[in-house]
């Protein structure tokens, strides 16, 4: 790669779970600590340095105020806030501060939704009719290739990271689904994206991307989960995308939001309880 060539960079990351049974078989979405929906979001960052450097100073700052001492999530021993933002584990002050920051860092933020009774139903169909259990990995590649369809083809080259969880496991796996979202789009299209993209895993403290991601999945799960909208609105412009893929009340593919189509809490499907 030269100077001169544009390079786009995402982050990767996913909010929720796709725990459907218990032991006996029953479905436990919705219990305590099971998720009723399961995301996987991509960030584009124009200037990821930029962003880690105004991340690292945020977090000095707040390192530094009086107002947060002795406060066990602000040690540098609790490997928290200290080390990285992370949206569940901050406290709402750090989050106040982390939500007036995002907006200017220029993110440009899609995020693709399973509604988990929609995919107790599919496994259950998988299973009985052609003996196979749905795989957790079928399912986050399928979101990895829709996510990035037409993602790839406005610059030069491209660098994807991804949260490092057990999926990087599979970077073949990730390898196919980025190849077959290039292959979707150059058949809708007719227009190659056949660019250069580099595959990376990393973890929030070395890519500050992963934690700006996975404040806006936040954002998003807190509205799909408990109808609760300010964070969300906060940050909606954004949001250039959420493909809700199992809302299909209106269109069989499911409801895209975006800005022709605006995401607003009354508009939205709520999740089986």
């Amino acid at each position: 790669m030269t100077e001169s060539q544009v390079i786009r960079h995402y982050f990767v990351d996913e909010a929720g779970d796709l725990t459907l049974f218990n032991k006996r078989g029953s479905s436990i979405v919705g219990q305590e600590g099971v998720s009723r929906v399961f995301m996987v979001g991509v960030a584009y960052l124009p200037h990821p340095e930029e962003a880690n450097k105004l991340l690292t100073d945020l977090r000095t700052h707040l390192m530094k105020d009086p107002y947060f001492k002795d406060v066990p999530s602000m040690r540098p021993d609790a490997q928290k806030t200290a080390l990285l933002f992370h949206a569940k584990n901050d406290l709402p002050e750090v989050r106040r501060e982390m939500f007036t920051l995002l907006p200017k860092l220029n993110a440009e933020v899609q995020i693709a939704v399973r509604r988990k009774e929609e995919l107790v139903s599919a496994a259950r169909i998988s299973q009985t009719q052609f003996g196979k259990k749905l795989s957790v990995s079928v399912i986050y590649d399928d979101l990895v290739k829709r996510l990035f369809k037409n993602l790839l083809h406005q610059a030069d080259c491209n660098r994807i990271v991804f949260a490092k969880h057990s999926k990087w496991g599979r970077r073949e796996a990730l390898a196919n689904a980025i190849a077959k979202a290039k292959h979707n789009f150059e058949r809708k299209w007719n227009i190659s994206s056949n660019r250069p993209t580099d595959l990376l895993s990393g973890t929030p403290e070395e890519y500050a991307g992963l934690q700006v991601i996975d404040y806006y999945l936040w954002a998003l799960q807190r509205l799909y989960e408990r109808k609760e909208d300010r964070f969300y609105e906060l940050l909606a412009a954004d949001y250039k995308l959420v493909m809700d893929l199992d809302d299909t009340t209106n269109k069989k593919y499911g409801e895209w939001y975006s800005k022709q189509n605006p995401l607003v809490l009354k508009k939205l499907k709520p999740p089986a309880s």
